[in-house]
């Protein structure tokens, strides 16, 4: 469906990557994004949200959600400000190339998606410019799911996984508190054939504070959708 460009790569203060092929501004490599499951998230999705949705993606990579909704009948539109990780999503796919704090499609989406804890971005600014783009996307009766880190996130660590459907293991080595209510985390991604690493800017956000911040864009809770109150449906306010 081809691609829209709104802007260039340009790295972010705070976020580097190390390992094979190319790092996109946050941090992350490519070649591990590929190869990350989506998970349960799909069916958390599909499960709250209308049949044949309209869905805003912001901050779709390669494609790993992305793919699996579309295959599940629902209309997305995937942006992304990394060039490589979009030239991974489907030809059938609207995508766009933006930073989502600057996204202005002028465009109401029944359902805008903000994944991968983008919502714990450590510039205050650029969190709020996210959760404004959420709110300016959002149709007036449509939602916006966020996924949020777990409570204890920044506490359980080090702790190693292994990566579902892969002979990969997920590390996060290290978060470290570099002031402001900032934490500096670092990851690592081992396969048989290559090892990565991010590290990225995450600001631990409670339940109350998180909840101020959408509320301050225009947004509230209607209801956490998982159990460990990682899925968050909102909706719009006034």
């Amino acid at each position: 469906m081809g691609n829209d460009t709104h802007n260039s790569d340009e790295r972010r203060e705070g976020y580097t990557g190390t390992g094979a092929g190319a790092i996109t501004p946050d941090g992350c490599a490519v070649e591990v994004w590929t190869r990350l499951p989506a998970g349960d998230a799909p069916e958390v999705i599909e499960a709250a949200v209308p049949p044949g949705a309209r869905i805003l993606e912001l901050g779709c990579g390669v494609g790993r959600m992305t793919h699996p909704l579309v295959d599940r009948g629902f209309t997305v539109t995937a942006v992304d400000e990394s060039a490589e990780m979009l030239a991974r999503v489907r030809e059938d796919v609207r995508t766009v190339r933006s930073p989502i704090e600057r996204l202005d499609l002028g465009e109401r989406f029944d359902v805008v998606m903000l994944a991968s804890f983008l919502v714990h971005a450590g510039d205050e600014a650029v969190r709020q410019g996210l959760l404004e783009t959420c709110r300016r996307h959002v149709a007036e009766d449509g939602c916006v799911l966020l996924q949020r880190e777990g409570e204890d996130w920044h506490l359980n660590v080090p702790r190693e996984s292994r990566i579902a459907g892969t002979d990969g293991l997920s590390r996060i080595l290290s978060t470290t508190p570099v002031g402001s209510g900032v934490h500096s985390v670092r990851a690592e991604y081992v396969f048989p054939d290559g090892t990565w690493t991010q590290t990225f800017l995450s600001r631990p956000l409670t339940t109350a504070a998180f909840e101020q911040a959408l509320d301050e864009a225009g947004l509230r809770v209607e209801t956490y959708l998982t159990e460990d109150r990682t899925w968050v449906r909102a909706r719009p306010t006034g």
